[in-house]
Formats: C-alpha cells, sequence, structure tokens
C-alpha cells in the first residue's frame, strides 16, 4: 500500500485503517518515533510506539509512547507534567518510522533539559552542551 503511495497525486487520501494496517512494525510490536517540535522543527527525542500508542494519540491529540522498559503505555507528562500535543503524525516512505510534530509544554527530556540530544562528539571528545532547565527531582520526585 505505502509503495502506491509513492506516485500518488498531491492531495491523495487513504483510509487511517489502511495506512495503520500498511505500518512495519518490528518484532516487539514497535516504530521508533521522532518528536519534533512543530513550530522550530528541533528534534526533541526519540521513542517507541505500538499500535495502541499511535491509536491513543490520533484519538486524544496527547501523545502516547510505549514504555519498552516498564512494558507499558507512556503517556508522555503523565509524571512530570511536560505534555507533548499532537500537531501532525507522519510516516515515513518505508513505513517503519514516525515522525510526530508536536507542541511540547517544557522539558522534553526526563533529565530536564530541553531535548534529549544534549551531547554532541567531535573527532577528539564529547561534551554536555545543553542546560538543566528542571531538576529532575522536581519533575519526578525521586523516581527519576
Amino acid at each position: 500500500m505505502l509503495e502506491k503511495l509513492e506516485g500518488a497525486a498531491l492531495g491523495t487520501r487513504i483510509a487511517l485503517t489502511d495506512l495503520l494496517a500498511a505500518l512495519r512494525f518490528d518484532a516487539n510490536g514497535l516504530l521508533p518515533a521522532i518528536a519534533q517540535q512543530h513550530d522550530s522543527g528541533e528534534v526533541l527525542m526519540l521513542a517507541w510506539m505500538n499500535l495502541e500508542a499511535i491509536t491513543e494519540t490520533l484519538r486524544t491529540g496527547q501523545v502516547c509512547y510505549y514504555s519498552r522498559s516498564r512494558q507499558a503505555l507512556w503517556r508522555k507528562g503523565e509524571s512530570s507534567g511536560q505534555t507533548q500535543r499532537l500537531v501532525e503524525l507522519r510516516v515515513d516512505c518505508d513505513g517503519d518510522t514516525l515522525l510526530l510534530k508536536v507542541d511540547q509544554t517544557g522539558p522534553a527530556c526526563h533529565t530536564g533539559r530541553h531535548n534529549c540530544f544534549y551531547t554532541r562528539a567531535d573527532g577528539e571528545s564529547a561534551e554536555v552542551f545543553l542546560p538543566v532547565l528542571i531538576d529532575p527531582a522536581e519533575l519526578y520526585g525521586s523516581q527519576s
């Protein structure tokens, strides 16, 4: 089905059920989901979604991921209050990666930083270059 969209005319629409059926989940039933701030283009984080998380996100407009460590749905901001409102969900050409354009409230990272990509590397070293905006203890209590 996704191959048919490659040559589709601009504005072509398909049923959501057809798109969801064409997604290529991994062996654990998950897809990587990149969260990007909708207005600035800043990449905030990478997380995982299963079909249930995708459908809940589309239904509610609040981003829901699947936590691999907890083996459960993880509603972004349920502990910290740092929510993501879905602006647009995009599927890549292979159907194996999602791009979520979101409106992020507060820091996206559990470390209290604005995004999860706060370490940069060059040929010699790595450097933390983004400050902590909110102490994780304030966001999560003692569970961070």
